[in-house]
């Protein structure tokens, strides 16, 4: 039974879609509540799996089904398995998935505009989500990683704001150009890998756990290892990293690469937000530790410099544009471009720490940027305004609103207590340990980093002072009577997230248990296979 959970949770919100179909539009209760139960069941499925879940153990829940066998005659055999499981870095984004997915449910209610089609396709995104955060084949995590992008097209081109054709292109075009290096990534490592359990016939898989083992490239071809011909520049290998870096830093996003998220963000609704920040931008940081950094670790090594320098431009060029956004929804916005950025200088720094940290900081990150968005939701539904001067003396009119916000302030701004604190101290342990420890990152790298600490704070605080202290005022075309209190759907989206923060603040020992031996594996996994293929670089 077990073995069948995973796979239960990515088909049962397809099945539902299904259901969905059949359903008359004009029963538009229906669609709610039957996306509300998908998502109850959800959860009592993976308080099931956490239940058995086992720290000591690698991939676990595991199923492999056959999928795609192809004889290509003198070509071999193409292979492709159904193979689905679960580690220290998958569960807590699964966990994390689950959560937010039901929150923006509750969060959905208030659609009222083709209910059935907005439901339908939210449910589809579902499905594409957990299918990438747990699939261990490569072709399937490639259609599941394609497939989220028609849901999410849809769902802000269509239940966007003004401007929402344009930042739905520009978000399809950005990733779908990601795609693309990575489908050439892909292509090669088929060409390149074989099944090593096959015998007496070359079969060529998409196995994710083979192609992390050297011994199983086929010998001369485009990513092998030891292909004598591959030496310095042309090293298929390193220009193969650096397409899977380029790829999934779009999605993170990464600077220069992250323009599309801050339009896509101000465009889309507050539920849809609040996914595409705390989930869709995860799968970038998960595309890196679980594909670039183990299948070619060597690469890893020579560019870790590299993608530590990039995360650590992130961190203060997005703070800086934090800092100097006027609507409430884009300093959000800009604030996880920052925020990301210790996702790639806890990886880059490969110890223990940094990667601990780093997956760390895509759950905690998920549940603050969910609670953000909700906030700034929350307001704009009251007054159709984000801007940030429109408002003064907000915590007079919005006490509970005021506590929710200083809750999620002050966690996005890492203060210890919050489960942004952990994140954040783990990544800069890791930066400040990498030089002496594997002699990839420097610690200048780590101490300039800390400015967007600083810059969070300011621009937090200063978002604070203006919006919600000082004498009661708005501007424009805002009434005092637009300006009340949160009710109780509100409450029950933004006091589990508040709750959330606090409780892996205080308490991060459970999620670290789970995170810290696919770190420890990872790291000395890249570092030891790492240095014994960097023979041609």
């Amino acid at each position: 039974m077990q073995q069948y959970l995973i796979s239960f949770l990515i088909f049962s919100p397809l099945v539902a879609a299904f259901v969905a179909l059949l359903l008359p539009a004009k029963h538009v209760s229906s669609f709610r509540y039957l996306t509300l139960l998908t998502n109850v069941i959800q959860i009592l499925v993976l308080i099931l799996m956490l239940l058995s879940y086992d720290n000591s153990k690698a991939i676990q829940f595991v199923e492999q089904q056959p999928w795609i066998t192809l004889n290509l005659g003198t070509w071999g055999i193409l292979k492709a398995t159904y193979f689905v499981g679960l580690d220290g870095l998958s569960l807590p984004l699964i966990v994390l998935s689950v959560f937010i997915l039901c929150i923006a449910t509750i969060s959905s209610w208030t659609v009222n505009q083709n209910v059935k089609g907005y439901f339908i396709l939210l449910l589809i995104l579902n499905a594409s989500i957990l299918g990438s955060f747990t699939a261990l084949d490569f072709l399937l995590f490639y259609l599941f990683f394609e497939f989220m992008l028609l849901p999410m097209f849809f769902l802000i081109a269509i239940w966007g704001g003004p401007r929402r054709e344009y930042a739905s292109i520009k978000f399809f075009l950005y990733t779908l150009l990601g795609s693309i290096f990575i489908l050439i990534v892909m292509i090669g490592l088929y060409i390149s890998v074989h099944d090593p359990n096959a015998s007496g016939v070359l079969v060529h898989t998409f196995n994710l756990l083979y192609m992390t083992e050297p011994s199983n490239f086929i010998s001369n071809t485009i990513l092998d290892p030891n292909n004598p011909w591959m030496i310095g520049p042309y090293n298929g290998r390193l220009w193969a990293f650096l397409l899977l870096f380029v790829g999934f830093a779009i999605k993170l996003p990464m600077v220069p690469l992250h323009t599309w998220l801050p339009d896509a963000h101000v465009e889309a609704s507050t539920p849809i937000s609040v996914i595409l920040a705390a989930l869709l931008l995860k799968i970038g940081g998960y595309g890196l530790a679980r594909i670039a950094l183990p299948v070619f670790p060597e690469a890893a090594l020579y560019f870790g410099w590299l993608v530590g320098l990039m995360g650590v431009i992130s961190i203060i060029y997005g703070a800086l544009n934090a800092m100097s956004s006027k609507d409430l929804k884009r300093l959000i916005a800009y604030s996880s471009v920052s925020h990301m950025g210790f996702v790639l200088l806890g990886l880059a720094s490969l110890t223990t720490e940094g990667v601990t940290g780093s997956v760390y900081q895509m759950f905690s990150h998920g549940i603050i940027s969910a609670m953000l968005f909700l906030i700034a939701g929350v307001l704009y539904d009251r007054t159709q305004d984000r801007m940030i001067n429109t408002y003064s003396g907000l915590s007079l009119k919005m006490k509970s609103f005021t506590t929710m916000v200083l809750i999620a302030f002050f966690a996005s701004l890492g203060l210890p207590g919050f489960s942004g604190f952990i994140a954040e101290i783990l990544v800069f342990l890791g930066a400040f340990r990498s030089n002496s420890a594997t002699g990839i990152l420097p610690e200048s790298f780590a101490i300039i980093a800390t400015l967007g600490l600083i810059l969070g704070a300011a621009y937090y605080l200063w978002t604070l002072q203006r919006m919600f202290f000082g004498p009661f005022n708005v501007k424009g075309h805002i009434s005092e009577d637009q300006i009340f209190d949160l009710n109780t759907r509100e409450l029950c989206m933004l006091v589990p997230l508040a709750a959330a923060t606090l409780g892996f603040g205080i308490f991060p020992q459970p999620l670290l248990a789970i995170i810290d031996p696919f770190a420890k594996y990872l790291t000395e996994f890249v570092l030891t296979t790492g240095k014994n293929l960097t023979l041609n670089l």
